[in-house]
């Protein structure tokens, strides 16, 4: 079943697409995570130019973020004042992003710097991710429990001015510092098409010493409203988003993480960060080789 994708300029198999998207949407409902960080690399490997698969995984992510934000939303795990902050830092940071992004364009290094990115975060976050997951499963092993580690911000978030209270996350600090997140996050969300829950979370908790109540919630409100205008600013600037290939991925992916969150609940933690932290590191591998791997016969010509 082929279906012509306008904006990447090429035919797919739609049925690829669906189970690529509800293999993402699997591993979200699976482990907590919006999925966006697989979804572009995934695409990548599949023959989509990354421009297109970067940002129409940011309209994909959009639609995936809405349900997890009503069901936050309706137990009270939301931190609307902080979202607000986030989401403000991460539409100026998408604009900023839009500029570097049609730089790359014009320069034509963007596939190549969303390639070599990829390649540092995944392989980053997924040896950090193993790391953690060993040292929780030996841990488990051996009868060993951690104790809890203290909630609080980091020094550096302590030292900056113009402190205001966030009751729902019970944190008195500068509201730039979720600013600057905000803004960071913003930028990866138009170069990579990802939400940043990935890197969001760890930093809300570590950096800003979030209550971990309110962390996803918080999370996926920034998410929602930052690629809801990522894809703004794709569709007007960068052109680069395909609607065909965004609900493609939205039918498997909605699908997918319903089945996942089933499996999740039946499951060891431990053993689940370390199964994504396996899969991520191969998916990184995989674009790495396409980056340096040269192929027997660089041009190919088919008569037809």
């Amino acid at each position: 079943m082929d279906l012509y994708l306008p904006i990447a300029n090429l035919s797919v198999n739609a049925l690829v697409i669906i189970a690529l998207g509800g293999g993402v949407g699997l591993l979200s409902g699976m482990f907590g995570v919006g999925g966006g960080f697989l979804t572009t690399p995934l695409l990548i490997v599949y023959g989509i130019p990354p421009t297109v698969a970067a940002a129409s995984a940011a309209s994909q992510v959009t639609g995936a973020s809405v349900s997890g934000v009503f069901a936050h939303w309706r137990r009270g795990g939301v931190d609307v004042k902080m979202g607000g902050v986030l989401v403000a830092g991460g539409v100026v940071g998408s604009f900023a992003g839009a500029g570097i992004f049609r730089l790359l364009q014009a320069s034509g290094q963007i596939d190549t710097v969303i390639a070599i990115v990829y390649v540092l975060m995944l392989g980053s976050i997924g040896s950090m991710m193993a790391r953690e997951a060993v040292q929780a499963i030996l841990a488990r092993r051996r009868g060993q429990t951690g104790a809890a580690a203290r909630r609080r911000h980091h020094p550096l978030v302590a030292a900056l001015p113009f402190r205001t209270r966030f009751y729902a996350s019970g944190l008195y600090i500068s509201p730039l510092a979720p600013l600057l997140l905000g803004f960071f996050t913003g930028i990866l969300t138009i170069l990579l098409g990802v939400g940043g829950g990935f890197i969001l979370v760890p930093a809300m908790i570590y950096l800003l010493g979030m209550a971990t109540s309110v962390v996803l919630g918080t999370s996926l409100f920034q998410t929602l409203f930052v690629t809801a205008a990522a894809t703004m600013v794709h569709a007007t600037t960068t052109k680069a988003v395909d609607i065909v290939l965004a609900g493609l991925l939205l039918v498997g992916s909605v699908t997918g993480a319903q089945l996942g969150a089933k499996f999740a609940s039946r499951a060891r933690p431990e053993y689940l960060r370390l199964a994504l932290a396996i899969i991520v590191l191969l998916v990184g591998t995989r674009i790495l080789l396409g980056l340096v791997w040269r192929p027997e016969e660089i041009f190919t010509v088919e008569l037809s």
